[in-house]
């Protein structure tokens, strides 16, 4: 359909049905409000006469496994109902145009960028001539679109604007030039792939799988080639219980090393037993090795091997507990998890800056709001800077929210929901 077509039926209330499947009921008017401004933002950078779709990517929230994925571990994660919105349209010119609001244009010929330069690391443009590289090394088809894109998923907020945009880049490819045949796990595996090659980030898997398949997710990545993803039933807000993430306004720029030093200590000890990764080695073997790997590794390392352990462990506890409805085991192992993080993962402040620790506050804060309560918080996401996460009783909330807001200001904090789609075509 063309541009203003569309926008006719979604002003008419003919795309409401799909809106509510998407966001629920109590948002459609507002989203209707959205994509409409986004059609008109498309409409004066390429015309209101091309054929378009609208497409969405959830955002996502890491409820159990902190920095486990990236060492063949488990986590359970969830999409949740911020998310990235696209309007996009093919072209024939093999030139991939995209403009994300708050942001200039990109525009890559993905003729000639279709490897990975280091010199284009770290940028937009490189994550979309990843994906378009890793849909043509998968035999699929691959083009030239141009896309305007707006998210709400806040960039540096632990709930993976990255991922969520790489995702999109894959969503709209899969749509405009494969009929939407490709699997949102495999639309994952190759965001990650663009983000590790081109994007020159060594991240895990968990974010890309998250934000792509919907709802709650318990995921293995034993086998990452074909990592073992099951749907955990469990509704939070049904339980009583806001997901709420607070944004502390932590500055991501300086922290890839930081982010980096977590896989590659985590793999150093398992290269140690000579195997690539934490999840082929026996826990009690490098008990018995802590000597010779703290002389031979230093102490941080043999922590964040512990805290691998521990962690894979409470995600299997943490699932078990989510299918079960036993959410009072499930908020312990989220403290727990909070807890370990602190202690020997040691992701809540960078020691590069060891006065700016927005995390430790807020932990602190959402300890003194929730401390004896039937309630849970931790460190969300990569850690560092960014957010915490929480699970908070409903008629707790305001008292929560007030108290973040203080602290780290007016909509620090984020009362979410758990969403169902996760990358889909609205449109």
């Amino acid at each position: 359909m063309k541009l203003l077509d569309i926008k006719q039926a979604l002003q008419a209330g003919e795309l409401d049905a799909r809106l509510a499947q998407v966001y629920g009921d109590d948002a459609v008017a507002a989203q209707r409000a959205r994509y409409a401004a986004a059609m008109d933002s498309f409409a004066a950078l390429y015309g209101t006469e091309r054929e378009v779709s609208l497409f969405s990517v959830s955002g996502r929230s890491e409820l159990s496994g902190n920095h486990t994925d990236h060492n063949h571990g488990c986590v359970v994660a969830a999409s949740i109902n911020l998310d990235i919105i696209a309007v996009a349209s093919a072209n024939d010119s093999g030139i991939i145009r995209v403009k994300s609001e708050g942001f200039g244009m990109d525009e890559v010929d993905i003729s000639a960028y279709n490897a990975p330069d280091p010199a284009k690391y770290a940028t937009s443009a490189s994550i979309i001539a990843g994906m378009s590289a890793q849909f043509a090394a998968s035999g699929l088809c691959t083009g030239g679109f141009d896309a305007y894109t707006t998210s709400d998923v806040l960039k540096g907020s632990g709930i993976s604007s990255s991922a969520a945009f790489e995702d999109m880049i894959g969503n709209i490819l899969n749509h405009l030039y494969n009929d939407g045949k490709v699997d949102n796990v495999e639309i994952a595996k190759m965001s990650q792939k663009a983000e590790n090659l081109f994007f020159g980030k060594p991240c895990g898997l968990m974010d890309q799988v998250a934000c792509a398949h919907g709802g709650i997710v318990a995921i293995d990545f034993a086998d990452l080639s074909s990592p073992v993803i099951r749907g955990v039933p469990f509704d939070i807000t049904g339980a009583g219980y806001a997901l709420c993430i607070v944004n502390t306004g932590g500055n991501h720029a300086d922290l890839t090393d930081d982010y980096a030093s977590i896989p590659a200590e985590m793999k150093a000890v398992a290269a140690y037993f000579g195997k690539k990764v934490l999840r082929e080695v026996d826990e009690a073997d490098v008990i018995a090795a802590i000597p010779a790997l703290r002389e031979q590794l230093g102490d941080r390392a043999v922590l964040r091997a512990l805290h691998f352990f521990a962690e894979n462990k409470r995600v299997l506890a943490q699932t078990d507990a989510l299918l079960s409805d036993d959410l009072d085991a499930f908020l312990s192992h989220v403290c727990a998890s909070g807890q370990s993080s602190f202690c020997y993962l040691q992701n809540v402040y960078t020691t590069k800056a060891p006065d700016e620790q927005g995390l430790s506050l807020a932990l602190c804060l959402a300890e003194r709001v929730l401390g004896g309560k039937r309630a849970a918080w931790r460190v969300h996401g990569g850690g560092f800077a960014g957010t915490i996460q929480a699970f908070v009783p409903t008629a707790l909330v305001p008292e929560f929210r007030a108290a973040m807001d203080a602290a780290f200001g007016q909509g620090a904090c984020l009362p979410l929901h758990i969403r169902l789609q996760g990358a889909c075509k609205i449109a």
